[in-house]
């Protein structure tokens, strides 16, 4: 599948990253899970575009990425046979690293501060999303408020 100066601590890493995802623990990614893991690196996709994602590397059929599909993802990158803005190749270079370079421990750092980089958009999304449902609930106020002021003000005007 790689060729053979791929250290064995890099396929090490890639079941420890693909092992990560795999929820069910039956040894496949399937769409959900995919999705799940795309959604964590920073890079959702639409349901269509996970189903292009595992369609391109399921040898099998299963509909479901096993471990050595999930390989064969970095093995189609490295080689260029990755289109620039596909899932795969956005997955690949997003969990890509030289574990020959970083090690071990500088490749669990680097997810684990990939992981937070995600967390941190999403928990300033949330805020963002908060502020806004505020800002409607304040003005659903005043309108409820203008309208109940009227109604008294109408009161007066008839009697």
């Amino acid at each position: 599948m790689f060729r053979a100066g791929v250290a064995f601590h890099s396929v090490k890493f890639y079941f420890w990253t693909f092992e990560g995802y795999d929820t069910g623990r039956d040894g496949y990614l399937d769409l959900e899970e995919l999705k799940k893991m795309m959604e964590k690196i920073g890079a959702p996709q639409t349901h269509l575009g996970l189903k292009a994602m595992i369609k391109e590397v399921d040898e099998d059929d299963d509909g479901r990425i096993s471990f050595r599909e999930f390989l064969l993802i970095y093995r189609k990158a490295e080689a260029g046979e990755l289109t620039e803005e596909s899932g795969l190749s956005q997955l690949a270079k997003l969990t890509e690293i030289n574990v020959d370079e970083v090690g071990v421990n500088g490749a669990k750092n680097f997810f684990e501060a990939k992981i937070e980089e995600v967390s941190r958009r999403n928990r300033f999304e949330e805020e963002i999303r908060a502020e806004q449902n505020e800002r409607k609930r304040v003005e659903e106020e005043k309108a409820q408020r203008r309208l109940m002021f009227k109604e008294r003000a109408a009161k007066f005007q008839c009697a």
